[in-house]
């Protein structure tokens, strides 16, 4: 049976749809409140619905889903390219109209559980960020007043309490307390920061597929619950390149004319995975007692970057092995091609 397409226009009050009429050939372009937007599907027949991968999308593709429909959730950016004319609600979707009706990977519907883990990793994420922030306003408004503390956070430790207290005289007493607590902020976001990662190994302890990739050299506690939890459902992915292509570990191509050349990583996808994975590539090849005879190798072919940007790839085809064929890692296996 042919689904009948519908294209959807999240927002935070109306939504917008846009869909043919399979009885009568009638274009529709309507609006819905939000109140009303499941009991519009509810009494539907089965479609394909496409939507932007936005704040919200998982949300209304669980529930939709969960009703017999079929929801393919798309990044934005492949969406923009279908919108002609001025931007509005209507046009946005009739545009994820047309795009959700072109051939393309489409984001994985999480569950509730996963979209929770990646919640603790975007507030992570935020803390190490603002610790790095206030740091770094800590040392450069010292330095207004000739005190030069080396780089990283344990430098500053260790040179601030001198410091505040060469400039106890010199300074008002109003600016030496607020540096004072600033510097004690930073040790409640570690505790912060620490709190979220155990939380994330007590998960990951009860998660049997967090645990099998983690077995692989370079994929720590962070870059396994990240990888499950973005995943989705790993046999969503036709191979491991299709996934090492989904978060921008391939080269990009350009080219006309038959002649195709390639340039850097595409760098498309999850940039927070993808950093992961590039972090974990490099302690591979700067820490691990035995990279293999395949880093040696590529080593002495190619920059240091591109064999970071290759052992990224490989760990992610990797991940997706073990996930979509549920079997634990081997340092010592030999991946070869059906016959």
């Amino acid at each position: 049976m042919k689904l009948t397409t519908v294209g959807v226009d999240i927002a935070k009050s109306v939504m917008q749809l846009h869909y043919v009429d399979a009885e009568t050939g009638e274009i529709v372009n309507k609006p819905v409140k939000r109140v009303a937007f499941l009991e519009h599907f509810a009494n539907r027949s089965p479609c394909l619905i496409g939507m932007e991968a936005c704040g919200g999308s998982q949300h209304w593709a669980r529930k939709l889903t969960a009703m017999g429909h079929q929801v393919k959730l798309m990044p934005g950016k492949f969406v923009k390219a279908f919108v002609m004319g001025n931007k509005n609600d209507a046009a946005d979707a009739r545009a994820i109209w047309m795009a959700v009706q072109q051939p393309g990977k489409s984001v994985a519907v999480k569950t509730e559980t996963q979209q929770a883990v990646l919640g603790l990793h975007r507030m992570r994420e935020q803390l190490v960020k603002f610790r790095t922030m206030q740091t770094n306003s800590l040392r450069g408004l010292l330095t207004e007043y000739g005190e030069v503390m080396g780089k990283g956070r344990p430098a500053l430790d260790k040179a601030i309490p001198g410091v505040l207290e060469r400039l106890v005289d010199r300074l008002p007493t109003i600016l030496i307390d607020t540096l004072r607590e600033q510097w004690n902020g930073l040790a409640e976001l570690d505790k912060q920061i620490a709190q979220i990662e155990r939380r994330l190994q007590t998960w990951m302890k009860k998660d049997n597929a967090c645990k099998a990739i983690a077995a692989i050299p370079g994929v720590g506690l962070l870059t396994a619950t990240a990888a499950v939890a973005t995943m989705g459902d790993a046999k969503t992915f036709r191979s491991g390149r299709e996934f090492a292509a989904w978060i921008g570990l391939v080269p990009a191509q350009t080219g006309s004319g038959g002649k195709v050349q390639l340039q850097g990583i595409s760098r498309r996808g999850d940039t927070y995975l993808r950093t992961l994975l590039i972090h974990g590539a490099r302690s591979v090849l700067f820490h691990a007692k035995e990279p293999g005879p395949w880093i040696e190798q590529i080593k002495k072919r190619r920059p240091l970057n591109v064999v970071i940007a290759a052992q990224a790839n490989k760990m992610a085809r990797m991940i997706w092995a073990i996930l979509a064929h549920d079997r634990p890692y081997e340092k010592s296996y030999v991946s070869v091609k059906p016959v």
